[in-house]
């Protein structure tokens, strides 16, 4: 396990759980407008956290935290994650997985180990203008694979994704929205300036609120379980 930051108390990464949040090195999307580029790339050494460490706070914060955040860059990539994940279980935290969905197989063996109490996907755009957006060649058959997984695994779950101007479409978004009709909870986050893996997206805003609220309003008239999170 890479791990490179621990965030040692939050009350918004779980739902209404007190937890930490564990971030992993490396991501296989380069996404312009993430907000911790620090962790895209794999093989930086500085300001690593050993497994060993994050679990020796947490055997600290037993019967204080409800659960443990395991988010990135992204956390599939690491080869080490089922049995570091068997370890925070074992001493009594629920587990909240992040993901982009794009290692089906990894995923679907994660979810099969029984281990993980909540996921959150994010969905980056209409599977035909992935590449663009995350800046990589992806198998839209996998991400579309890990959305179907989750839906149908029967462990608490949401898809999310991130509104910029000029880079999402309100049609990007009607398109995702088709395949989380039902039960899945959708949320859709607005672009907020920060320090970004491009640094040209400080100049970039996100939705107004008034195209914000029509696209929510149509994905709930469509049958989607969808609200704004700020």
């Amino acid at each position: 396990m890479r791990i490179s930051g621990l965030q040692k108390f939050s009350m918004i990464d779980y739902n209404d759980k007190l937890c930490a949040v564990v971030f992993t090195q490396g991501c296989n999307f380069k996404c312009p407008y993430c907000h911790n580029p620090e962790l895209v790339p794999m093989l930086r050494k500085d300001s690593l956290i050993s497994p060993e460490e994050v679990l020796e706070f947490l055997k600290g914060r037993v019967g204080k935290l409800d659960a443990v955040v395991i988010t990135g860059g992204e956390p599939l990539l690491q080869t080490k994650l089922i049995p570091f994940l068997e370890k925070v279980k074992a001493l009594g935290f629920l587990i909240k997985l992040d993901t982009n969905g794009l290692l089906y197989q990894t995923l679907e063996k994660v979810i099969a180990s029984g281990l993980i109490d909540y996921i959150a996907m994010d969905i980056k755009t209409s599977l035909s203008d992935y590449d663009e957006v995350v800046q990589v060649k992806v198998e839209q058959n996998s991400l579309l694979k890990s959305i179907k997984l989750i839906k149908n695994s029967g462990i608490d779950h949401e898809f999310r994704t991130t509104t910029v101007e000029g880079l999402i479409s309100e049609e990007n978004i009607y398109d995702i929205g088709k395949n989380l009709i039902g039960k899945s909870n959708y949320y859709i986050q607005n672009f907020v300036k920060s320090h970004h893996l491009d640094d040209t997206y400080q100049n970039r805003i996100g939705f107004s609120p008034a195209k914000l609220e029509r696209i929510i309003s149509k994905l709930k008239q469509d049958g989607i379980k969808v609200e704004l999170r700020n």
